[in-house]
């Protein structure tokens, strides 16, 4: 049955701003994926190498600590492509798994020196398939990432089907959205920083609108994953054990839960999808076909390179 597909979300923490120890680490949970039958991963946003929590608790007029942890931040980013994005082409391929990497991207047709929030898509042959850059961060994390253009809004025919993507908050602009259902996908990787019980209910409603299947991938997150020479992890009550406690899913097309949330421990998330479902719960609502009205709306995205 070729609609029926094996999916997983990588719930883990990365090494913190270790580039390298946390591909390699990835790569070992691709490797497992792959055993055990999965067609496609999602990891979590920023996952290379690690959600910058900073910009939440340390105030601007720290700049010498700020500075310090945006220099490491930068030299720990990727670059498309570097070594590091071949360890992960080869991790894929080796295992025959589509991957979804968040990443802290380099502008590397530019200054090299700032920072996308961004995915790397990968299919199950090993070959990149493009890069969505974020379009807007959300609060402190402006002090971080810059914005992508909306060029990277597309979807991309794989073995484990069409599949797009969209970062934390920008699930919750319309037209982003939009812009993802014209595509045609059939799966949204949705990876975020966003663990509430809100995000989960976001996804379902996306799940339902666009018809189709959603895998939210937030990391998992302990203090003790934070090295204490990093003096901004002072700032977190002593008594806190998890800054992030997860709480990834996969979501159906009608909303149902397939798998998850798994909440305050690290792990992989399996689910089988069938991609008929689609079909069916576009039966009555089509986002972006019998219920779009052309006639009455028009949609485009501008400045596309």
């Amino acid at each position: 049955m070729d609609h029926i597909k094996k999916v997983a979300v990588a719930q883990i923490a990365p090494v913190f701003l270790n580039k390298e120890a946390t591909i390699d680490k990835a790569c070992k949970v691709i490797a497992e994926a792959g055993k055990n039958g999965a067609e496609l991963i999602v990891f979590p946003e920023a996952f290379v190498s690690g959600y910058p929590d900073w910009v939440w608790l340390v105030p601007n007029h720290k700049g010498a600590m700020l500075n310090e942890l945006y220099r490491q931040l930068v030299e720990n980013a990727v670059s498309v492509p570097d070594q590091g994005t071949d360890k992960l082409c080869k991790a894929a391929k080796d295992s025959g798994v589509n991957v979804v990497m968040g990443m802290h991207e380099r502008n590397t047709e530019k200054s090299n020196s700032s920072l996308y929030n961004s995915l790397l898509f990968i299919d199950a042959e090993g070959l990149i398939l493009g890069k969505h850059r974020k379009l807007i961060p959300t609060g402190g994390e402006r002090l971080v990432w810059s914005r992508g253009d909306g060029s990277s809004f597309t979807s991309y025919d794989t073995s484990a089907g069409k599949i797009a993507g969209l970062i934390c908050w920008e699930n919750f602009m319309p037209l982003a959205r939009n812009a993802i259902y014209e595509t045609g996908a059939q799966v949204l990787a949705a990876p975020t920083w966003d663990k509430s019980a809100n995000w989960i209910q976001s996804m379902q409603h996306v799940a339902r609108e666009g018809g189709l299947f959603v895998l939210s991938s937030c990391m998992a997150l302990k203090m003790d994953d934070i090295p204490d020479q990093y003096e901004f992890k002072g700032l977190y009550p002593t008594e806190r054990e998890w800054i992030n406690v997860g709480n990834s899913c996969i979501i159906a097309p009608g909303g149902q839960i397939l798998a998850g949330p798994l909440e305050a421990q690290e792990g992989i998330l399996y689910a089988d999808i069938d991609l008929n479902q689609i079909l069916s719960a576009k039966r009555m609502f089509d986002v972006c076909g019998h219920y779009a009205r052309p006639d009455v709306f028009e949609f485009k995205i501008k400045n596309i390179k």
